[in-house]
């Protein structure tokens, strides 16, 4: 027997058995993919075909109607099957979770529940690079006078928008409207490119690099107000950072176990003539397993925070604010406390087995590499601070949060609220 990390519930252990064979076929070239730096297309396919993206489309529209907490136990899934995965789906999921609070709110979202069903995805493309200040974005929406707007500009940290049909683009609206806005962009005209330019010692799956657009199309139905974006987004884009964690500490245990149960070899002055023996050995890898178990069993309370979230569409703007900030803190908290265990938990398996773990063949190395990119997202740092600020003078969270360049040369620079989003390559 082993700790039980998991959910239970009926939904869930269908759902669990009904993507099993494709997560096998996922987790059985993870290592070779990873060593050969190469994209899981053919992965990402099979994950479309099986209906993934459209798990928390409701039943009545032909998805699985999970939960969060449900996903979120997917994710964890995915990720220990290969890590690069559950972050590819992250701008997509944040996308139909969009679209799932304002079909609760009015309805009238069936046709994004039908392109789910049918294995269509989004892409993430909100952040740039460069010399855009954190305050605007350069990247912006025109009309094109045929009742289409035309969109120009480059995102970087464009996640799982190589493998996407759309994209969900972050803009600036050049129009008499003025603001912010989300384009939704098909991503197979001639207008857009993606390019898996992402340089990252980590994550090396994810196709997290640029996508250019240059007159590219948008129907004005897919031109979405920015400030009508669901209220707990920053807290669902941080949880499947999370989830992305948890299920890569999941992958590193079990390739210790793995390798301590089948090593030969040890040393003069070790505690037992079998490694699989030694106390110590045995010691660390308890650590390993106690640290995974609490990363998940903590990033599945936030789960909760979030289903909580969005059952609040209906219940009122106080309400909803209230369960969303909730969840914002929730996940700050989470993300402080899961980054330190799978860090660790990453670079401590190496300790169970001597400098034969650290062949490159072997790959080991990868868990602590995509554990340590991230956690490098919306630094941990910054969130324990809004943890504690909100603890000892009741600060709200920000939810949408920004980079990019600021006035360096103002001394009396201090942070504040812009109406735009969170980094979220």
């Amino acid at each position: 027997m082993t700790l039980d990390r998991t959910r239970r519930s009926p939904g869930l252990e269908e759902l669990r058995a009904r993507f099993a064979p494709v997560l096998a076929t996922i987790a059985a070239g993870a290592l070779e993919r990873e060593l050969d730096r190469r994209l899981p297309v053919e992965e990402v396919e099979l994950l479309k075909r099986a209906g993934f993206g459209a798990v928390r489309v409701p039943r009545e529209h032909g998805g699985a109607g999970a939960s969060l907490a449900e996903l979120t136990q997917l994710w964890i899934d995915l990720a220990a099957a290969d890590n690069n995965l559950a972050q590819v789906l992250r701008g997509h999921f944040a996308f139909a979770e969009d679209r799932l609070w304002h079909h609760a709110r009015r309805g009238g979202q069936e046709v994004w529940f039908d392109r789910f069903v049918r294995g269509q995805i989004a892409g993430n493309a909100w952040s740039e690079v460069g010399a855009t200040a954190i305050d605007t974005q350069g990247t912006v929406l025109r009309p094109a006078g045929d009742g289409q707007f035309r969109l120009d500009g480059t995102k970087y940290y464009t996640t799982g928008t190589i493998f996407a049909e759309w994209a969900d683009v972050y803009v600036r609206r050049g129009d008499e409207v003025g603001g912010f806005a989300i384009a939704v962009v098909e991503t197979d005209q001639a207008g857009v490119s993606v390019h898996d330019d992402w340089n990252g010692f980590g994550q090396v799956g994810t196709g997290s690099g640029t996508a250019v657009f240059v007159d590219a199309r948008v129907a004005a139905s897919d031109v979405l107000p920015f400030e009508e974006r669901f209220p707990y987004q920053t807290a669902l884009y941080q949880l499947n950072l999370l989830a992305t964690l948890a299920g890569i500490g999941r992958a590193a245990l079990s390739d210790v176990v793995r390798h301590v149960r089948g090593r030969e070899r040890t040393y003069s002055h070790a505690n037992a003539p079998r490694v699989r023996d030694d106390a110590q050995v045995l010691a660390r890898v308890g650590e390993i397993a106690s640290a995974v178990y609490a990363a998940e069993a903590v990033t599945l309370r936030v789960a909760d925070a979030l289903d909580a979230a969005h059952e609040a569409a209906t219940l009122g703007a106080a309400e909803a604010a209230a369960r969303a900030e909730a969840a914002e803190l929730e996940s700050s908290a989470a993300q402080v406390v899961v980054t330190d265990l799978v860090l660790r938990a990453t670079s401590d398996l190496f300790d169970a087995l001597g400098a034969s773990g650290t062949a490159q063949d072997k790959g080991l190395d990868r868990h602590w590499r995509n554990a340590r990119t991230v956690a490098s997202h919306n630094p941990r740092i910054l969130k324990a601070r809004v943890v504690g600020d909100a603890e000892v003078n009741g600060t709200p969270p920000p939810y949408a949060w920004a980079i990019g360049r600021t006035e360096r040369d103002r001394a009396d620079w201090t942070p504040r609220a812009v109406p735009v989003a969170e980094a979220v390559g």
